[in-house]
């Protein structure tokens, strides 16, 4: 059985080995910071700071048959500040045309912009490859189990939820758009770049253009990549619009990922969020996987997948050999169907 919960002190170990299968820069190959956020999502889980930029929540998949970390992904209450701002690069188009000569274009442009009273952030999302592909749908629940949360306690968010996708990358391993741009401008690697405007976003703005780009003097491939997703992001994105998220017209500075955003209230899964009693059943035809929460004295924040259905305000929760909720308890869950 797999179960969702709150990181605690002693996923360091499993989640430095994740650390090693996958390049991801949420989750760095040092045990050390590795173990610092740690300490700050059991803040936040324990006792949120009103500074809700300070809140980071961390979120990992269990395998209970082999006690192992299998997949983690994240909440930061709020990205950007006045201290640490979010940068973007707004698109847009400018038409011009000449009468002269009765010819006309319209011009892609990219502006850089910046927001110091930011969203609530979604990201983060690691999955361990052998448990990739398996049927469990295990990315989805790691990112559903997100917004069960937020849709628990909404006044530890912002009212908007933010996410940024990556955009596709070249044969080796190149983002197109800061070849064009950001290696000009500021001389460094994008991993270099990405690594350094996580603590520091002063670069960006000192060096940065600050007027409009045009896309058309841009090479073709940078061009072609704005506001794209990579093959592996496609079905991130296709869930993200699924549930009510749309792109903003805003890519990320660095690389051209696009942004989505969808107002915390209206995001699919917490609107339909269930919460009420429950019934232990025998599994039926028109039974959805959900995502249950209920409590655990030994977490935080604990929650498994199961078939169940909705019926007359009780949720119909299929009888399994692991299933262990007390007769009165109330449940909370979301569809993932």
């Amino acid at each position: 059985m797999i179960i969702l919960r709150n990181v605690v002190k002693s996923d360091l170990e499993d989640l430095y080995e994740l650390s090693q299968k996958v390049y991801f820069i949420n989750l760095p190959r040092d045990k050390k910071i590795i173990e610092k956020k740690i300490s700050q999502s059991l803040k936040s889980f324990e006792k949120p700071d009103p500074v809700l930029a300070n809140n980071y929540y961390i979120f990992v998949a269990e395998d209970l048959t082999k006690n192992k970390v299998i997949g983690v992904s994240m909440i930061h209450a709020q990205h950007g500040t006045e201290e640490e701002p979010h940068f973007y690069l707004s698109v847009t188009h400018e038409n011009k045309y000449s009468s002269t000569i009765n010819t006309g274009f319209v011009h892609g442009k990219l502006k850089l912009g910046l927001d110091t009273n930011g969203p609530t952030e979604i990201g983060g999302l690691v999955v361990d490859p052998e448990y990739r592909n398996t049927g469990t749908k295990l990315g989805k629940q790691l990112s559903f189990v997100r917004f069960l949360y937020m849709g628990l306690y909404p006044n530890r968010f912002k009212p908007e939820v933010h996410s940024e996708l990556m955009p596709p990358f070249d044969n080796k391993g190149r983002a197109p758009l800061w070849e064009a741009i950001g290696r000009r401008f500021l001389n460094m690697d994008y991993y270099e770049a990405d690594i350094l405007s996580r603590n520091n976003k002063e670069f960006i703005l000192s060096l940065f253009p600050s007027e409009n780009i045009y896309m058309t003097l841009l090479p073709l491939e940078a061009r072609n990549a704005i506001g794209k997703v990579g093959t592996d992001t496609l079905p991130v994105k296709k869930m993200l619009e699924s549930i009510g998220f749309e792109y903003t017209s805003e890519v990320d500075p660095f690389d051209g990922g696009p942004h989505y955003r969808c107002l915390l209230k209206n995001i699919k899964p917490i609107k339909n969020l269930f919460s009420g009693s429950f019934v232990p059943t025998d599994k039926n035809e028109n039974m959805k996987r959900y995502l249950i929460h209920i409590n655990n004295s030994n977490f935080q924040f604990y929650s498994f997948m199961a078939f169940a259905e909705v019926k007359n305000d009780v949720l119909y929760i299929e009888k399994t050999n692991e299933l262990t909720i007390a007769k009165d308890s109330e449940v909370r869950a979301i569809c993932l169907n």
